[in-house]
């Protein structure tokens, strides 16, 4: 069987900022987005609150509408702010005060590009494919039936996500094939520690039962990421998250549970301290680091691919490492580079904005019926 991660980068609708050419652009308006969105569940706003609600408003374009190229403001019951000829003011004191959110404004997927990353999908070919960055449930499955599909027969009729933590739609879900049944699932989405919640999206345990009977677990993930916020405080969350993927596993693993996958995004090297509590605290093993792993020439996962781009992860408990014979990464999707000369792509991708993400996919190939 074949085993793969592949963000996708949504597949019909993603949110407008984050289809920036320049992460460095975006930047800015997430911050302000997550900054604005913490401070709106405040019970109370204090004058100094007032002034910063204006301000992110403001950054996001929300300052004289509620509506914007990049943001929307809904207020469904009750004002946040009124806006009159002296200027804009906040009019609610606290969470209690009015019904509403602040919301990414998202735009429509290239459809060629919607087209490349199902290519992508059919071409490695997995038995079980973690997914990163779906919608939702429903728009995975609509994905699955409508372009994977053989002949008139769906490649992967087991189809599951569940919603997570964040609100911009970007999830963590999973694509299985006729006689790889999802048996059980366990959300992790409301875990906490000292520090509150953990997952910015989930931890989701997927169990399958293999047509020969074995019990397969799967971790799917999309760790914090490095580009908006403060790295401090990224690095501190995205370590945290690790802490806990490994707390899962090792839990798992005391349980008897053999053959656990963890997959996904986990958004840093794997020299990285912030990885350290899953990738050096626990007996998992990266498939990369397998001799028959074909990395094409470069490690990386993203963008240029280069080590330092290495984000994307397939790892493996002892007893299905020891049945890997072979893994990649598949890069046929990708752009490779400012004009796309990094690597061999498919004919079907002209230019950046149609590929199929910014994300190769990477596999391995395990012994396990």
């Amino acid at each position: 069987m074949r085993i793969a991660s592949y963000n996708v980068e949504n597949f019909f609708a993603r949110a407008r900022v984050l289809n920036m050419d320049d992460h460095a652009d975006a930047k800015p308006y997430l911050t302000a987005y997550a900054t604005l969105s913490a401070l709106l569940e405040q019970d109370t706003y204090s004058a100094a609150d007032q002034t910063r609600i204006v301000a992110l408003l403001d950054t996001l374009g929300l300052k004289h509408s509620d509506e914007a190229a990049l943001a929307v403001l809904r207020q469904v019951r009750g004002r946040l702010v009124s806006r009159t000829s002296t200027g804009v003011h906040v009019v609610a004191g606290g969470r209690g005060d009015w019904v509403g959110w602040v919301e990414l404004t998202r735009e429509p997927v290239d459809d060629r590009a919607i087209l490349n990353t199902a290519r992508v999908v059919r071409d490695v070919g997995a038995t079980v494919q973690g997914v990163v960055e779906a919608e939702d449930r429903v728009v995975l499955k609509r994905f699955a039936d409508a372009e994977l599909r053989g002949g008139d027969t769906p490649l992967y009729p087991h189809v599951m996500l569940v919603d997570g933590n964040d609100d911009r739609g970007i999830d963590v879900g999973l694509l299985a094939r006729d006689g790889w049944p999802i048996t059980g699932i366990r959300s992790h989405v409301d875990d906490s520690d000292d520090e509150g919640p953990v997952f910015s999206r989930d931890c989701p345990e997927y169990e399958i039962r293999s047509p020969g009977g074995h019990r397969l677990v799967v971790l799917v993930n999309h760790l914090k990421s490095k580009g908006y916020g403060r790295q401090q405080d990224n690095d501190a969350r995205r370590r945290r998250q690790a802490s806990r993927v490994a707390e899962i596993y090792r839990g798992l693993r005391a349980t008897g549970v053999s053959y656990v996958a963890v997959l996904g995004d986990l958004n840093d090297t794997p020299d990285s301290t912030t990885l350290q509590p899953l990738l050096g605290g626990t007996d998992l093993r990266d498939v990369s680091e397998h001799p028959s792993f074909d990395d094409g020439g470069r490690p990386g996962t993203y963008g240029s691919c280069t080590a330092r781009n290495k984000i994307d992860y397939v790892l493996l408990s002892p007893s299905l490492f020891a049945k890997v014979r072979a893994g990649g990464i598949w890069r046929l999707g990708a752009w490779g580079g400012t004009r796309g000369t990094l690597w061999p792509h498919y004919d079907t991708l002209t230019r950046a904005s149609e590929a199929g993400s910014d994300h190769c996919a990477i596999w391995a190939d395990v012994a396990l019926t």
